[in-house]
């Protein structure tokens, strides 16, 4: 923590975003709502899926039928209460201080599971227009702090969203897949390891279309690394 970080703590504690009880260790998160997060603890090995305690360290069915092509995925949350209500916070209503919790909790976790950081830590580029309209990119508001911990560059202006598709969100798991199909542009080279950060996983389908850009591009390794993680229905 830099001097201008601790004058700011200093002066306006961190409070908790869920139960607004004081911050503990420069999260505005309370220590007893950040170990009730829903942490990630049993997941498929290739696509971070959350599985029954039995299954950890496994492949889920998806990934036995068809292997991503991403190396792997690394969530350390499951898309849940309360996680979900701080990250919808961040994305819709420009609560700031969630990224600033959640990438650092995302750091701390990160780096007790890789062996060696990736040359470039690329956020999941948003299109100019939602990009203007929202004012920032939440993935890279979480990339932030993984960035600064790992001491790895964040994000890169070679890659870029060529098209404002809709909200993945509204869609169904084939509409997802057709939604991103040519959504980006690689315009240069970029390092051999490349590890993808956004805010949540669920099909899938936007990690897998930006992991296939990138290896085309000459990428040889590509991890996605996201907060959290949801289940299949």
């Amino acid at each position: 923590m830099n001097q201008w970080s601790r004058i700011i703590q200093a002066l306006l504690p961190p409070v908790c975003a869920l139960c607004a009880a004081p911050g503990d260790a420069g999260y505005d998160l309370c220590r007893a709502c950040r170990e009730a997060l829903p942490w990630n603890h049993h997941a498929c090995r290739r696509c971070a899926l959350p599985l029954p305690a039995a299954g950890h360290g496994a492949l889920c069915g998806e990934c036995l039928r068809r292997s991503p092509p991403f190396a792997r995925a690394l969530a350390p949350f499951r898309y849940a209460p309360p996680l979900d209500h701080l990250l919808l916070g961040l994305k819709h209503h420009d609560r700031l201080d969630a990224a600033r919790s959640l990438g650092g909790l995302m750091a701390t976790w990160l780096e007790g599971r890789i062996d060696s950081a990736p040359e470039l830590i690329l956020p999941v580029p948003l299109h100019p227009a939602r990009l203007r309209s929202r004012g920032f990119n939440q993935s890279r508001e979480l990339a932030r702090g993984i960035a600064t911990r790992l001491r790895v560059p964040v994000g890169h202006p070679r890659c870029r969203r060529i098209r404002d598709t809709p909200p993945q969100a509204e869609l169904n798991a084939d509409d997802r897949r057709r939604n991103l199909r040519g959504a980006f542009e690689i315009t240069g080279p970029l390092p051999p390891r490349v590890a993808i950060v956004d805010d949540v996983m669920t099909t899938g389908s936007t990690a897998r279309e930006l992991s296939r850009c990138l290896q085309r591009a000459g990428v040889e390794v590509v991890e996605v690394w996201v907060c959290a993680r949801a289940g299949r229905a």
